[in-house]
């Protein structure tokens, strides 16, 4: 996996805290922000997955059968 550098703020607390739980678990504090990003996305995908389920159940959008997707792309 390639990584790239960025750049982004966080109030002050947390840069606080990923100092100090850096230093406690002797880990780099990027490598403690890609774990903990991971973990969030992982819980997104949860509630996405739910919120969607909900709006099949709610007829807010609708499921289109492979099949038919598979010929519109012509497939």
């Amino acid at each position: 996996m390639h990584k790239i550098r960025t750049t982004f703020t966080v109030s002050d607390f947390i840069v606080d805290e990923l100092n100090s739980v850096s230093q406690e678990l002797n880990e780099k504090k990027s490598h403690i922000v890609e774990k903990a990003l991971s973990m969030y996305f992982d819980h997104i995908d949860e509630k996405l997955s739910d919120q969607r389920l909900k709006n099949l159940d709610d007829k807010k959008e609708k499921l289109i059968p492979a099949d038919e997707v598979f010929k519109e792309l012509g497939l």
